[in-house]
C-alpha cells in the first residue's frame, strides 16, 4: 500500500478551473429522507424500485462539473438495476476537477457501495479514467471532497482534497480491479474498503475530512481526456445514511487489522463496538493478545470470539503487555492502586508475580535471551528507559534525557533497544545500547512525531506510529500513519493510513515470520451502525 501526496500521482495535471455546467441529466425532484429512526429503514436498495429515469431512484440531478468539452449523461436501467454514466473531463485530481456527476444530498453518516466497470474503450482509452462514489461539499470544481476512484487500469484509491483549491491526495488500495467498493463517512472520518474477486475484503485506509452536514453524494465518471467520452456502469448500488437521534452519542468501534507487508493488503480480523487495544502476536503465530477494560483476551489469528485470559488478581491491565521470546511467559502492566507495576505470569494464564517495586512502570520489551525486561518509568518527575531482570531486583536507568523517553523494544540480536524520545523538541525514534552508553537518533524528518518503534523478528525492519507534528502526546482518535524503515537506517515510508493513535500499536505486534503486522484502528460510530 502506498500513500501519495497531491501532485505525485500518475494522473498528471488537473483541468483548468471552470464554473459548474448543468449540462447533463434532468432534475426529477426525487428525494428520499434516509434519516429514519430505525437503521434498517435507512437503506435504499435498487431492487424492486421500478423507477426509470435519467437519474434513477437514488439521485436528484446529473450534471457536468468543471471544464468539460463534451456533454455527459446519466441513465438508469430498472431491469438490471444498473446506473450508466458517460462523461469526459481532463482529470479528477490536482486542485480542480472535471467530471460527470449524478448526485443527491444526504445528511448524517453514509455508507456507499457499488460494483464499478468501464465499457471497452479500445487502445485510446486512458488507463487513468476514473469512476466511483463521491462525497463533495459543493459543485465547485475545486471543492473539498472524498471519493473511491476505480481507474481504467484497475487501480483503486481513496482520493481527497482537504481544502478548497488544495491539492488532491490519495491512499491506494493493494487490491486491483475489485469486485465491490464501499466508501463510508462516519462523523468526520471517511473510510474505504474494497472486495476482490477472491472475496477478500481489504481495509484501504481512513482520513479525517471536514464536510458539511448535508454534502453532495453520488456517482461520477471522468474520462481523463477532455475530447473523449467514457462510459462507466454501476451495479449493486446501495446508499445508506444514518442521522443521530436526539441524545444519541457516538461510541468507539475497534478493528483488529492485519497487514501483509509484501502486498500491503489489510484485513479486519475482529471488529467490535467496544474499545480494545494493543495486539500482540503469539510466538507460535496462532493467536493475538489484546487488552480491554483492564483484562486481557486472546483471539485466533483467523478471527472468531475473544477468550478471557486468566490473569488472577491483575484485573487493571493497560496496553503494555507482551510475550517472552520462547512464548512461555507474559509480561503485563497492572495498576493495583492507580500506579502501573510490571508483573510476569504464564502465557496460558495464572497468578502474576510482581517484578518492579516502583511505579509507574510500563513494560515494552523483552530481551532476546529472555532474562531482562525493558520499560518506561517515571522517577522523580522524569520518564526514562529502564531495564530490570525478569526475576526482579534492582532496576537500571538507561536514559537520562530531559523529557519523555518511551516505548523501548529490543532488536532480535540484543545489540540495541529502540525507543521514542522528545529530547530534541519533537518526538522521534532513537536507539541505545543496553548499557545506555551509545544513544543515536534514527528518524529526523520534521513532519511527523514518531512513537513506539518495533523491530521485526528477522532484524531487518522497524515499524512505528506517526502523528502530525502538531499533535501533543499519543492521544486516541487521530489521523495517524504507520511507517516502516530498514533497521540499518534509511528513509521511512508510509505503509498504512488510519484513524487511531493510542492503542493502535503500542506493543510488539509482528508475526513470527516478519511478513505481517497487527494493529488496531478506530472509528466513532453511532450504535448499531
Amino acid at each position: 500500500m502506498s500513500w501519495m501526496p497531491g501532485g505525485a500521482s500518475a494522473d498528471g495535471d488537473a483541468a483548468q478551473r471552470n464554473p459548474v455546467r448543468n449540462t447533463g441529466g434532468t432534475n426529477m425532484g426525487f428525494r428520499v429522507d434516509l434519516g429514519l429512526p430505525v437503521l434498517g429503514m435507512g437503506m435504499l436498495w435498487l431492487g424492486g424500485c421500478g423507477v426509470a429515469s435519467e437519474t434513477g431512484p437514488l439521485f436528484e440531478k446529473a450534471q457536468d462539473v468543471g471544464a468539460v468539452s463534451l456533454e455527459g449523461r446519466t441513465s438508469y436501467d430498472a431491469q438490471t438495476e444498473t446506473y450508466v454514466l458517460t462523461g469526459s473531463g481532463a482529470n479528477l485530481w490536482g486542485s480542480e476537477d472535471a467530471f460527470h456527476f449524478a448526485w443527491t444530498k444526504r445528511r448524517g453518516d453514509l455508507r456507499l457501495q457499488a460494483e464499478v466497470s468501464f465499457d471497452p474503450g479500445g487502445d485510446e482509452a486512458h488507463p487513468h479514467r476514473k469512476a466511483g462514489w463521491m462525497i463533495r461539499d459543493s459543485l465547485d470544481d475545486a471543492a473539498v471532497y472524498a471519493d473511491v476512484a476505480v481507474h481504467g487500469d484497475g487501480l483503486v484509491s481513496l482520493q481527497f482534497r482537504r481544502r478548497p483549491g488544495g491539492e488532491t491526495e490519495e491512499i491506494q488500495a493493494a487490491t486491483s480491479s475489485p469486485r465491490l467498493v464501499r466508501l463510508e463517512r462516519t462523523g468526520d472520518v471517511v473510510s474505504l474498503w474494497v472486495t476482490g474477486e477472491d472475496g477478500h475484503e481489504e481495509s484501504v485506509g481512513a482520513i479525517l475530512l471536514q464536510l458539511p452536514e448535508e454534502p453532495y453524494v453520488g456517482l461520477f465518471v471522468c474520462s481523463h481526456q477532455d475530447d473523449r467520452l467514457e462510459t462507466a456502469r454501476f451495479s449493486s448500488v446501495a446508499l445508506e445514511s444514518r442521522i443521530p437521534q436526539e441524545g444519541e452519542e457516538r461510541i468507539v468501534e475497534s478493528s483488529l487489522e492485519v497487514m501483509e507487508l509484501e502486498t500491503g493488503r489489510r484485513s479486519v480480523v475482529y471488529r467490535a463496538q467496544e474499545h480494545f487495544e494493543a495486539p500482540n502476536w503469539s510466538r507460535d503465530g496462532g493467536y493475538f493478545l489484546f487488552n480491554q477494560s483492564g483484562r486481557l483476551y486472546t483471539l485466533p489469528v483467523t478471527g472468531g470470539t475473544p477468550t478471557l485470559l486468566d490473569t488472577g488478581f491483575a484485573d487493571r491491565c493497560n496496553n503494555d503487555h507482551g510475550f517472552s521470546p520462547d512464548g512461555e511467559w507474559l509480561a503485563v502492566s497492572h495498576s493495583p492502586e492507580d500506579v502501573s507495576l510490571i508483573y510476569v505470569l504464564p502465557a496460558t494464564g495464572g497468578t502474576p508475580r510482581q517484578v518492579t517495586e516502583k511505579g509507574p512502570s510500563y513494560w515494552h520489551g523483552w530481551s532476546p535471551e529472555g532474562e531482562t525486561l525493558a520499560y518506561c518509568a517515571e522517577r522523580d518527575g522524569e520518564f526514562d528507559i529502564y531495564t530490570i531482570p525478569v526475576s526482579g531486583g534492582k532496576e537500571r536507568r538507561i536514559t537520562q534525557a530531559v523529557g519523555l523517553d518511551d516505548g523501548p523494544d529490543y532488536t532480535p540480536d540484543g545489540r540495541y533497544i529502540y525507543f521514542n524520545s522528545v529530547r530534541t523538541g519533537l518526538m522521534k525514534i532513537w536507539r541505545t545500547t543496553p548499557d545506555g552508553k551509545i544513544q543515536q537518533q534514527v528518524t529526523f524528518d520534521t513532519m511527523w512525531a514518531d512513537w513506539f518503534p518495533h523491530p521485526s523478528p528477522d532484524g531487518t525492519q522497524i515499524i512505528f506510529l506517526s502523528y502530525d507534528r502538531s499533535v501533543q502526546g499519543h492521544p486516541p482518535n487521530q489521523e495517524v500513519v504507520l511507517r516502516m524503515m530498514p533497521l540499518e537506517g534509511g528513509e521511512p515510508r508510509i505503509v498504512a493510513r488510519l484513524f487511531g493513535g493510542q492503542g493502535t500499536i503500542n506493543v510488539p505486534s509482528w508475526s513470527p515470520d516478519s511478513r505481517r503486522v497487527a494493529f488496531v484502528s478506530y472509528r466513532l460510530v453511532l450504535p448499531r451502525w
